[in-house]
Order: structure tokens, then C-alpha cells, then sequence
């Protein structure tokens, strides 16, 4: 989703911001940094920009009442339309974060904030500006030739650079909907404190793209059968695991999402179908986001998906079995002399 090969690192300032809850202060700097070493420019861009190749949902900047009231997107305008005030807004962003990371669970850091050239996203170069926190250091063992032999020292309270605690890159494009926005938070504090970044700080929606519509799709579907068609249908584990492996099969065959297409193909079941369908217009009021009934269908949500959909019956502590195919082929029954549950299991020859 985005690459950084050809991207260029123009400006940095950095800032402390500490936890107001806790009666720390910020500290801001003067100055942007000064970057003529090739070597620092070169692992600022790698600690900054490689977090976020691996990356693939897309943000907009949002409010919900109008997006000029979203400071983020005010004080990215700012710098778009003039880098001469980038190193200001930058200080105004620093007191911003400072405003709104209050919960006593935050961690104090430096804040940084950067102004790149030609980063892709989307086969689009585009420049962009960073804003990244870095929350947790670590002590680093240095070993050095000395007089024949080795020394060893250590560098405490140092920033491992492969390892961004929390990050955001902000692209001129598509401003009239909130700007390009992508994000990356480690956070490993308690909830309340881990949603600052996004919900908070930077005020994010999801942008309601092929991506983001066969993501939730799959994702409401999992928990359609997971979780709700209990309420309403006696279904085994296996019978859970067959539908959701027709799901993901239809999503692996297909170029385009067509609900009653899915529907009838997949789930079969009138009830089933009606009942699927409630579920996923509940889902689209309670978190407003409206997704359609035809779409394309995206390869990169569904290999995502794929890797939280279970294919695996797990029997007490004994044995997993992996449904991959054809159900018919696994049955359930009881046995009354051993009151035991078992399953049948046909095949033609052992791999």
C-alpha cells in the first residue's frame, strides 16, 4: 500500500509531550533538526516510513460535524499550503497531543513530526507529512576494539528504530474528504488509554473503500455465524465451519460481491439469509458506516481475513480436526456406551 524507495525526508522538528494527568509538561524545540549526516536521514526514514508498507486499511481525517473543525486536518492545510510555517504548526501540533493525551495510562515521549517528497500510496507519489511518538526506549550493549582486546558500554533510554510506537502519515490528496490518511499504533496500555491516537488526537474514520467493504463483510459474516445464528438455528461446529468456508471460497473465486448472490449460495437458508441480512444492516446503523450490496471485490482484505477465519474442530484436549472441504464428509454422533460425542470421518486414501 505504500512504499518509500523513492521518498525524500525534507524536515523534522521534535518535541516532548508528557502527560498532563501526571503534572508533566511539554517541551518544544526551537529549531527543525539540523540532518546532514546521510547515514541519520537514512534511519530516520526507515524508523518513520517502514511501519507502514505492511499497512493497507486507509483513514480519512474526520468531525462529526464539519472537517474544518478537525484540528489534525487545520494544522495539515497549514503546512500544505505553506512549508514556510511547517516548524509553528509543528509546535501547535505538539501542544495539541498534549491536550488530548490526559489518561494517566500515557506514556511521555518525543514527539516527531516530518514533511516527505514522493511517498506512494496507491501508485501516487505524493508528498506527505508524519507524525510519530515514540513512547518506549530500551538499553543497548555497545562492543568496541580497545588496546588489542574489547570494550563493553551501554546506551540507556535509546530508541530502536525498528519498532515505532505510534505513527500517522497524512498525504495532499483527497483533502475535500479529510485527506489520505494511514496509521500505526502499538499501543499496550489499558483500552481507555490505547484509543487516544486514533479516536482523540487524530479523529479518523475508515475510508469506505473495495478494501474496507470486503473486510467488514467478511468480518459481520464471521460473527454472524460465530456469534448470532445460535440465537435462532442448531448448528454444530462443523456446520459453522462449513459456512465459513464457503464464505471465504466465494470470496476467493469471485472478482465482484453480490449479496443475494452470497446469500443464496453460501447461507441457502430463507431464515438464515433474512436473519444474515438484519445482522449486517444492525451493523451499518450502530457504527455508520454504510456498505454496499455489490462490490469488488479486494484480494488484499480477503488473504487478511483469511488468517483469522477457523477451519479447525477442536475436540476436548485430544484431537483438532481441519475442515477444509466437502461436510458431508465428517459425521457427528453419541455413543451410549461410552457417553461420548464422536465424529465419522470418510476419505479415500491418506496423504
Amino acid at each position: 500500500m505504500v512504499t518509500f524507495f523513492e521518498a525524500s525526508l525534507a524536515t523534522v522538528s521534535v518535541h516532548h509531550v508528557g502527560n498532563q494527568s501526571q503534572s508533566e509538561m511539554y517541551s518544544l524545540s526551537d529549531e527543525p533538526l539540523v540532518l546532514q549526516d546521510e547515514l541519520v536521514n537514512s534511519l530516520l526514514k526507515q524508523y518513520f516510513l517502514s511501519p507502514f508498507e505492511k499497512v493497507n486499511e486507509v483513514y480519512h481525517l474526520m468531525h462529526s460535524s464539519d472537517i474544518n473543525l478537525n484540528e489534525i486536518y487545520n494544522f495539515a492545510q497549514q503546512i500544505f499550503e505553506d512549508k514556510d510555517k511547517f516548524h509553528e504548526v509543528s509546535q501547535q501540533i505538539a501542544k495539541y497531543l498534549y491536550s488530548v493525551a490526559n489518561h494517566p495510562k500515557i506514556k511521555a515521549g518525543e514527539l516527531y513530526i516530518a514533511y516527505f517528497n514522493d511517498v506512494q500510496i496507491e501508485g501516487e507519489l505524493l508528498d506527505a507529512i508524519g507524525i510519530f511518538k515514540s513512547e518506549n526506549k530500551e538499553t543497548y550493549l555497545k562492543v568496541y576494539p580497545d588496546k588489542g582486546g574489547f570494550k563493553l558500554d551501554y546506551e540507556e533510554n535509546a530508541i530502536n528504530i525498528n519498532k515505532l510506537d505510534k505513527g500517522c502519515l497524512i498525504f495532499n490528496t483527497d483533502k475535500e474528504n479529510g485527506y489520505k490518511v494511514v496509521v500505526v499504533d502499538k499501543a499496550t496500555a489499558g483500552q481507555d488509554a490505547a484509543v487516544y491516537w486514533k479516536d482523540e488526537f487524530l479523529q479518523l474514520k475508515i475510508r469506505n473503500d473495495n478494501f474496507n467493504q470486503t473486510s467488514n463483510t467478511l468480518s459481520i459474516y464471521k460473527n454472524f455465524v460465530t456469534n448470532k445464528i445460535d440465537e435462532e438455528f442448531e448448528l454444530t461446529k462443523a456446520d459453522k465451519i462449513d459456512l465459513l468456508n464457503k464464505s471465504m471460497k466465494y470470496f476467493k473465486d469471485k472478482d465482484t460481491f453480490d449479496l443475494d448472490e452470497f446469500a443464496g449460495e453460501v447461507i441457502g437458508n430463507p431464515q438464515a439469509i433474512e436473519s444474515f441480512k438484519n445482522y449486517k444492516q444492525q451493523y451499518e446503523d450502530e457504527y455508520e458506516t454504510p456498505i454496499a450490496n455489490s462490490f469488488e471485490i479486494s484480494d488484499s482484505a480477503v488473504k487478511k481475513q483469511a488468517r483469522v477465519y477457523k477451519s479447525v474442530l477442536k475436540l476436548d484436549k485430544n484431537f483438532h480436526i481441519y475442515i477444509h472441504g466437502n461436510k458431508e464428509l465428517i459425521e457427528k454422533g453419541f455413543d451410549d456406551d461410552k457417553h461420548m460425542n464422536y465424529y465419522k470421518v470418510y476419505f479415500k486414501e491418506e496423504a
